[in-house]
């Protein structure tokens, strides 16, 4: 009896030991815009595992990408939520986000930049395997995580959840070197039928690797627990809303594809 009591505490202790670890690590952009990561991992995993990439939803880098950024730790992954908008800013006033959302994307190069300064934080991480790297995006950052794709950069795969898909530098013929998964809300009524058949088009024409999924029921903002709240908050709200069935649907999806692309 007391053997087995000190194995079954040996154990335990080894579980409490391991735990999902967080930091914060400032960087900054090529431009100079100084910027705050939020790097997830799991530390009973030993030596390197695939990098995943998190960009916010247009609210900034809140509490829900840092979520985000742990889940997938939880799965084994090094996660980094990366800042788009500088000192780590976020906002739960839709003004404001529009604000920040337009500052960041006015200049199409700058935004590139930013992006890639967070995959570059995610690489210098001695938890990933720079030889297996992803992104994924909400709303906002879906659109990043899209265009990313679009320019060619050195990914295995994007996830865009309840993504922009419109864009003013589209994919060309060949340019899409990573594979694309897509989850879109069919009653998302901030990305119209005309964007999705724009993109299909764009895809297809640039000869890419992507998936399409589009959930029945599901808002803008499908995955973010806190969407009904904020889509009737005390500034007035755009059309979001939670749905449990699709964000779990598009969380395994997203698992699948990781499954597929990292071997």
């Amino acid at each position: 009896m007391r053997l087995f009591l000190a194995l079954t505490l040996l154990a335990f202790s080894s579980l409490s030991a391991a735990a999902i670890k967080t930091q914060e690590i400032p960087y900054q952009s090529a431009d100079g815009t100084k910027l705050i990561g939020y790097f997830a991992y799991d530390d009973a995993i030993k030596g390197p595992r695939p990098g995943v990439v998190v960009v916010h939803e247009w609210w900034g880098l809140n509490d829900y990408a840092k979520r985000r950024a742990r889940d997938l730790a939880g799965l084994g992954y090094s996660a980094l939520a990366i800042d788009m908008y500088g000192d780590g800013k976020h906002t739960e006033h839709p003004k404001d986000a529009m604000a920040f959302m337009q500052a960041a994307t006015q200049d199409a190069d700058a935004a590139s930049k930013r992006f890639q300064a967070g995959l570059d934080l995610l690489k210098k991480q001695s938890q990933t395997d720079t030889g297996k790297l992803a992104a994924i995006g909400y709303c906002f950052g879906g659109g990043v995580v899209l265009n990313a794709a679009r320019q060619g950069v050195p990914l295995a795969g994007v996830v865009s959840f309840h993504g922009a898909l419109a864009t003013k530098t589209p994919a060309t013929p060949g340019s899409v070197k990573a594979k694309i998964l897509v989850e879109h809300g069919a009653l998302d009524s901030m990305v119209t039928a005309d964007n999705v058949t724009a993109f299909k088009s764009e895809m297809d024409k640039a000869g890419a690797d992507y998936r399409f999924v589009s959930l029945d029921g599901a808002k803008h903002g499908f995955t973010n627990p806190d969407a009904d709240r904020l889509s009737h908050g005390e500034h007035g709200g755009p059309d979001i809303g939670y749905n449990k069935a699709a964000d779990e649907k598009s969380w395994a999806d997203m698992q699948a594809f990781f499954k597929k692309i990292f071997g």
